[in-house]
């Protein structure tokens, strides 16, 4: 049975050839072309919302996969924009939403913000990569959450964003080797006893984060040896009770927003 270690230094070691053998798959590569041939008659947010399959394919490169049902929340996302500091996507605390309202800038760019590099190319590239964490998962989820954390991690610019995202959260407090129980302490708490341990600055130092990740993958497969099993997938993306709540979520997917 391959370690955790020994898996995720495999698959970070040449991530191009990685990324390449998930792009060779057959689905794959049949929703990225559709994605492709389709991206350039998308000029509006309700050719955006109507197309349920290209719609799907940008929700899974963001991340946003479990929230596809909430067509009202991704649509008010993407008509507002982020732009103004007080739109919805800005006040959300989950990034992954702003990341995608920028990708596709309705808001500022109108019918020219599926034209971008960041919608098209920068699509692809996230749809890749995510595809290739999911695959990881189903075979060792501790793996899944050592290249999760790889890739959000450089982008951190406050403690309180682990906080706020469960798999960021296991990553840090399984690698310190912190009890369970400290994930029900006061927040601030939590980010002071992190600010003692490492700093956000690690992370954009490849080498740093390159050890950071090292110890982790060692320490998960001595509290979650290869042969069990755990679901990474119950982690991913999801939000602590500071961010938006699923309830209220769900009420905005109840909205009329002008469209579908």
């Amino acid at each position: 049975m391959t370690t955790t270690y020994t898996s995720y230094k495999l698959l970070a070691a040449d991530m191009p050839r990685s990324i390449e053998r998930v792009a060779a798959e057959p689905m794959v590569a049949r929703e990225t072309q559709y994605f492709r041939d389709t991206i350039e008659t998308v000029k509006s947010v309700d050719d955006f919302m109507s197309d349920n399959r290209l719609y799907n394919y940008v929700l899974k490169a963001h991340g946003l996969e479990d929230m596809a049902y909430a067509k009202a929340f991704i649509r008010k996302v993407l008509t507002e924009g982020v732009s103004n500091e007080e739109s919805f996507a800005n006040k959300l605390t989950d990034s992954r939403y702003r990341d995608l309202a920028r990708a596709f800038d309705f808001e500022a760019l109108g019918a020219a913000a599926t034209g971008t590099e960041a919608a098209r190319l920068g699509t692809v590239s996230k749809y890749m990569r995510q595809t290739l964490e999911q695959n990881a998962g189903e075979e060792n989820a501790g793996v899944r959450l050592a290249l999760y954390f790889e890739r959000m991690a450089p982008g951190l610019d406050n403690m309180y964003e682990i906080l706020a995202d469960d798999a960021l959260a296991e990553v840090v407090r399984t690698t310190l080797g912190l009890p369970p129980e400290v994930a029900a302490s006061d927040i601030d708490k939590q980010v002071q006893l992190f600010e003692k341990q490492f700093s956000l600055d690690d992370f954009k130092d490849t080498e740093k984060l390159s050890r950071f990740l090292d110890r982790f993958t060692t320490m998960w497969e001595v509290a979650n040896p290869s042969a069990g099993s755990f679901d990474a997938s119950s982690l991913i993306g999801q939000q602590t009770s500071f961010g938006i709540s699923p309830d209220l979520m769900l009420s905005l997917n109840t909205l009329k927003l002008g469209g579908r």
